[in-house]
Parts: structure tokens; sequence; C-alpha cells
């Protein structure tokens, strides 16, 4: 049983995500002066009164015919590129308008969001009409209220036909309990399911337009996050549960990642934020590869910074079916580039080429990353790898190894007395770490190895 579902809708700049980040209690949604951020529908876990629910954040909808901004663009550009802008920003629109729409088609309750201060705008009432007709009990949220003397600019909206409406300030927090208690009446105060099994998380990462969106789509099935050929269409970071093979999954579709000096003062540099944090809070990470580039620089940049978040990282090398990189070569590239020697793996997720085994792989890399070694055949491993090739004497002093234990799991934390830590060489640390992953198939796994001294004696 999945938790019940809040949609969140109304016209571009209303306050939405700044809503939805108020009544969640945090900053999941990416929120900027800038009208049309959001783009995608996000879910975003919500509790009050012991009873648990998401709010789905949407983009803005405007029952217009999705256009583009033409007469905002610079007159420098070209006319075939004010033409491709057009097209680009139309065709945007509407997809921002169908995750809407199929948000609200979703969704046990709906908050329709309105601007306060602006009043009844001609298209609200004709919003309003369609959501009479929705299956999902409707309120109308009168956001913007700023101060408690202007809670009589909510009377203005009871003309919708929803009801009573709701005064709330998403930016001061006036009237956001009021309005969690009439969510809840309209959910019926619904129990929190209860579900022991905690979902692997996926995080789907890398350059902007390398596919990501397009690939968490085939894993759904479903058109579930915008796809466009311009780079930097998602902004946030979307969250969706799904079941493998028996397993429950939290994959997480995330904006394309820059260098932060790149996006810097941009809203791009909110969602970048966001990208980042999701890496952090992830099992495992997809990271995306645009096969016609091969593994950039970049690529590499990106795996680098899921390892040091201490997630377990394959690489998924995309749009095979149009790339033309030698897979052998890729693969050499990572291996000598990349401490933790992931797995590459070719696809393509327009034609659906080994999609299949991109998200069992993951899981499979989850669970290596959670099991532990047992002490015992630990400390074997660690004497035959000394016997077979020992530590380097330094200083005239050889490093001495008495005794190795896990002492953590995602990542693998392991601890190993030793003698004088000041008799570590680091090729041979790398060297053992090297033979742990061949030995127990840690591939792709952030690996820690803490050298302590020995508590007995300090010298050997």
């Amino acid at each position: 049983m999945s938790r019940p579902t809040v949609a969140v809708v109304g016209f571009p700049n209303v306050g939405k995500s700044t809503l939805v980040n108020r009544l969640a209690g945090g900053r999941e949604a990416v929120t900027h002066a800038e009208p049309g951020v959001t783009r995608d529908r996000k879910r975003v876990p919500c509790e009050w009164n012991g009873v648990a629910f998401e709010l789905l954040d949407t983009g803005g909808i405007d029952l217009a015919p999705a256009r583009g901004a033409g007469g905002s663009h610079d007159l420098t550009h070209s006319s075939a590129e004010h033409a491709r802008l057009q097209k680009w920003e139309s065709e945007l629109a509407a997809d921002v308008q169908r995750q809407a729409r199929i948000g609200m088609a979703e969704a046990d309750a709906i908050l329709l969001v309105v601007d306060g201060r602006a009043g009844v705008r001609a298209g609200d009432a004709e919003l309003a009409k369609t959501l009479r007709g929705a299956e999902a009990p409707v309120l109308v949220v009168v956001n913007k209220v700023d101060r408690p003397g202007d809670e009589h600019m909510a009377a203005e909206f009871h003309k919708l036909g929803l009801g009573e409406p709701v005064a709330a300030s998403a930016t001061h927090g006036l009237g956001s309990g009021d309005l969690l208690d009439r969510v809840v009446e309209l959910l019926g105060e619904r129990p929190a399911p209860v579900n022991g099994e905690e979902p692997v998380h996926v995080a789907v990462v890398g350059r902007p337009n390398a596919g990501k969106s397009s690939l968490v789509n085939a894993f759904l099935g479903s058109e579930r996050v915008i796809v466009s050929e311009r780079a930097g269409t998602t902004r946030d970071t979307i969250d969706t549960e799904l079941e493998v093979d028996g397993r429950l999954l939290l994959l997480v579709d995330t904006a394309g990642l820059r260098r932060r000096s790149k996006v810097a003062g941009t809203v791009d540099y909110y969602a970048q934020l966001r990208s980042e944090l999701a890496v952090e809070r992830a099992d495992v990470a997809i990271v995306v590869c645009d096969a016609a580039e091969g593994v950039t620089a970049e690529d590499l940049r990106i795996a680098e910074l899921a390892m040091q978040a201490g997630c377990a990282t394959l690489l998924a090398l995309n749009k095979w079916d149009i790339g033309a990189t030698d897979v052998d070569d890729a693969r050499a590239r990572v291996e000598r580039k990349l401490r933790l020697r992931p797995e590459v793996v070719t696809c393509s997720a327009l034609r659906g080429r080994n999609v299949a085994r991109l998200l069992p792989k993951a899981i499979e890399l989850a669970d290596r990353a959670a099991t532990r070694i047992p002490t015992p055949e630990l400390n074997r491993f660690v004497a035959d790898v000394v016997a077979a090739n020992p530590p380097p004497s330094r200083r005239g002093r050889r490093l001495r190894l008495y005794y190795a234990a896990q002492i953590g799991e995602r990542p693998p934390r392991f601890a190993i007395q030793v003698n004088d830590r000041r008799l570590i060489v680091r090729d041979w640390a790398y060297h053992l770490e090297n033979r742990m992953r061949e030995t127990y198939g840690m591939q792709g796994i952030p690996l820690i190895i803490d050298f302590v001294p020995h508590s007995g004696r300090r010298r050997g």
C-alpha cells in the first residue's frame, strides 16, 4: 500500500513549490523568482498528526495553447535559431502541462493554489471548471496572504465553486496548520502504510543531456519525467518507487551535474545542489554517459563525486544505438582513472537495449555494499595478501598487520591494527584494497580501510 497523494496545482509562479516546502518542513522543491522552474512531477513526503502522505509538486498549468515566449528572446538570434527556441519552449510547455494533468489524475486530493494578491484571474475560473469534474476532492489554497489582516482576500475565491478556500502564506507560514488539517480531512485520515522493507535508493546521475530522464522512463515503462533533446530540462530530483524482482527501489532522476562555478547565481545552481544531495542519500549511483562521446573527464568527475559520498557506482554508456565508442577502451579508461573500478554497461534507453539489466545490477551492488565479511575469513585474506606481496620496508622497518575486522557497511569499512601507521606505503595500501575488490566482488563499491595503532605495542 502506497501513501495517498496530494497534487499541488495552479498557474505558474503562484508559489506552489514554496508551499510544498512549507508543508513538508524542508527545502525539497526548487524555488526561484523566475516562473516555470518546476517542470516534472516531484513527490515530497509529508506527515501531519500521524497521517503520512505525499505532496506532488507540479509545473504551472496554463489552459491556453502551449506557446513559446517568442518576444522575450534577444533579437540578435538568427531567425532560424529564434524559431528553434520557440518550438522548444512550446514543446516544453506542453510537456509540463501534460505532467501536471497526469499528476492530477493520480492524486487522492488536489490543492489548487491561487495568488491572493492578484485576485481571481481570467484563467482561474476555467481551471476551476476543469477541476470540478475531477474524481478527487479539491481544496482552493489562497497563497501570498502574508498578514493576518489580509485573510479577507480569500473570500473572493468562493466564486470558483470549489468550496471554502483556505488563506495561507507559504513564505511566512500563516495558515499552514489549518491547511494541513483540511488536507487530512480530505484524505479521510488514512493511516501511514506499514512496510518493513527499506527501499534501495538508486540515483540516476550524469552530465546534462546524457539521457538520464529517457533512461528513467525506460525503467518505468511510462513518461514519468519530461524528456527533451535540449540540455537542462530536468531541474529537480524526481523520486519514484518501483519493484524489481520482488525488491523495492526508490529511483531518483536528477538534474545534470555541472561544475558549480558554471551554474553559480542561476536557478540551476539549486538544482545542482539537490542532485549532489541525491547522490549522498543513494545506495547506488548509475552514472549515465553519452556513448557518442565516450567516458569523458566530466563523467569521471561525477563518478568520483559518488565515490566520495560513499555511493556504489555503475557506469551506463547510453545511446549505444547511435554511439561509436570502443567499449573496451572505455572500460580500460575507467579502470585506470577510477579507484572504485566500476562496471561499464552499454545500453540504449531509446531502443531498450540492456535497460532491463541495469536495475538488477544496481540491487546487486547495494547488497554487496551491505554484506559483512566474517572476522576469521578477513584475517586469513589479509595474511594471504601479506604473504604473497609483503609491504615494502621503510626507514629500515617493515609494516606489520596484526588484526583486521569489519566495523561498518554501506560502504564497507575495515579497521586493521598495525605496528606503526607511518610505515604505510600508499601503493601497497591500494594493492590491498584492489585485492579485496577482486576477492569479494566489490568493483564499484567504496571501501574504507582504517589503519590503527596496535594497542599492545607501537613498534615492531
